[in-house]
């Protein structure tokens, strides 16, 4: 049998002032350049946020194909509970453009919204980056929070 040793290592990314992610158009802005990397494939971010919502960290959770990803409760607030986030945004993108969620999306931001209850981690909000020439609503992104159901 195989044992392993677990270790935490925090390595400095960046350093300066950040701005608070307190709304999903600051958090979609935040995560563009990532995104960008990878237009064609479905992406799941994880962004942990210090008590004032400033970043502390950004966790590639997961890359799919053009329409999926899977995402696990487990894998997404491991990275939160190693930063010792107090809140935490997630995001995907819609390599289509339309950041209408589907019926997946809806589920797994159920799934998350509960867990994040258990673990006392405040999930601030779940956004799916489109473009905002595919939108119906022109915004270029779905807020989980403003629709009510974070």
């Amino acid at each position: 049998m195989r044992i392993f040793e677990a270790k935490i290592v925090y390595q400095l990314v960046s350093h300066g002032e950040t701005a608070q992610l307190d709304n999903p158009e600051g958090i979609a802005l935040y995560l563009k350049s990532a995104y960008d990397e990878r237009p064609m494939q479905e992406s799941f971010y994880a962004v942990f946020l210090d008590r004032r919502n400033r970043p502390i960290g950004r966790h590639l959770i997961s890359m799919g194909t053009l329409t999926s990803t899977l995402v696990s409760p487990r894998e997404v607030f491991r990275g939160a509970i190693l930063a010792n986030a107090a809140t935490m945004v997630v995001s995907h993108n819609h390599p289509s453009g339309d950041p209408s969620p589907s019926s997946a999306d809806i589920h797994v931001t159920r799934q998350l919204r509960e867990a994040a209850k258990v673990l006392e981690i405040e999930l601030l909000d779940h956004v799916i980056v489109g473009i905002k020439e595919a939108d119906p609503l022109s915004k270029g992104y779905y807020s989980f929070r403003e629709a009510g159901l974070v």
